[in-house]
């Protein structure tokens, strides 16, 4: 059961956020007050890693010129990056990704409004380019090409992404989930679904950097929103749902924080820390 009371770590050395929903605003913009705490956070040696539904391209593009040698969980974990080196990437299979597009194109066929985006370690692929499609991709896929057919890329893959304009969870994902083959599938937003390959998530890119650094759960601090989360949360013992969370991660997190649009993640770790709340 969670407590909207935040507690303070004796000794925080990993803080790890999700994106949307959590540290952006409902604009889906960087909180001004992030980029002082990430300079306090340098300070006192404690690693500050994004973790994302984003390509590694985007979030080092947010945040990589902050925070010299950032560490990124990207692609729901396909990918983990610092700067331009890939220090993991999980392939997703090539059969898995042309089946979950073959059905995706059977959806759209029957009047499903959706587009898809194959994404590789260093950039994605989309072929859908009309401009209210490209709006709902470009925050997310800094490093994009648009093709005239996806099924004719021929480049390593880590993620097939769909969005779907009416809501992904009541059609959508169900029949992506239903595509066979070795996969994970997360709902990663009320629109985005997200294929990977199998056991991939969060959780096992978090594992991967508290044993490279050598840090503990007890040292690790985690914020969420939705159930492309819910399996990071146990990695730490902060964990922070969002106010505005899933009802699952709610239930799953040990504490909640303010709302994204109360910059919860920013006044949350400043507490921790001990430093003054930014108001």
């Amino acid at each position: 059961m969670n407590t909207p009371l935040p507690p303070v770590p004796d000794d925080v050395r990993l803080v790890v956020s999700d994106m949307d929903g959590t540290l952006l605003d409902g604009a889906k913009q960087i909180p001004e007050s992030l980029w002082p705490l990430l300079d306090e956070l340098g300070r006192r040696g404690i690693v500050f890693s994004p973790a994302s539904g984003r390509q590694a391209a985007t979030l080092l593009h947010q945040l990589g010129h902050a925070v010299p040698g950032l560490v990124v969980i990207a692609e729901n974990g396909s990918v983990v990056a610092r700067d331009g080196e890939k220090l993991r990437v999980a392939p997703l299979d090539g059969d898995v990704a042309k089946a979950v597009l073959a059905r995706a194109r059977e959806l759209s066929a029957s009047g499903v409004d959706l587009g898809v985006v194959l994404c590789g370690p260093d950039g994605s692929f989309v072929e859908r380019s009309d401009e209210k499609f490209l709006e709902q991709v470009e925050p997310y896929y800094f490093a994009n090409q648009i093709v005239d057919d996806l099924a004719a890329v021929d480049a390593e893959l880590v993620k097939v992404a769909v969005y779907a304009f009416n809501g992904i969870e009541s059609v959508t994902a169900p029949a992506i989930m239903a595509v066979g083959g070795a996969k994970e599938v997360v709902v990663s937003g009320h629109h985005w679904l997200d294929v990977m390959a199998p056991g991939v998530d969060k959780a096992v890119a978090v594992r991967a950097i508290q044993d490279r650094l050598d840090i503990t759960p007890a040292q690790t601090m985690i914020f969420g929103d939705y159930l492309n989360d819910l399996a990071m949360l146990g990695t730490a013992d902060w964990s922070y749902a969002m106010a505005n969370a899933h009802p699952d991660i709610l239930a799953a997190a040990r504490f909640v924080a303010p709302s994204n649009e109360e910059n919860g993640v920013v006044r949350t770790v400043r507490s921790a820390l001990g430093l003054s709340d930014i108001g």
